[in-house]
């Protein structure tokens, strides 16, 4: 069974998010990783219900890549803090990592 990896980073604010979560996740896929993708959720709800909805996903990976820039995210802040809580490996992603 493949490992899941979900992508934390900065998405408010950020007009080339998709382009960056797109490309941490082509490159995760193919280090074989089934990738959960925040990035990926529809336009149009409040804050908290992303949150929300990035949290269980979180909860069910088994490792968390961190964007570049990640701090400047408040969600990604949460999401770091909450890594540290309950022990789930985080990493910053770095492209030429194998």
């Amino acid at each position: 069974m493949k490992p899941i990896a979900y992508i934390a980073g900065k998405i408010t604010g950020d007009p080339t998010y998709r382009e960056k979560f797109a490309h941490a996740q082509e490159v995760l896929e193919h280090r074989g990783y089934v990738v959960l993708n925040p990035a990926l959720l529809p336009e149009g709800m409040k804050p908290k219900d992303y949150m929300r909805i990035c949290m269980a996903m979180l909860d069910t990976a088994d490792v968390v890549f961190f964007l570049p820039g990640w701090p400047n995210s408040k969600g990604a802040q949460l999401e770091k803090q909450y890594c540290a809580y309950v022990q789930k490996p985080g990493y910053i992603f770095e492209e030429d990592v194998t």
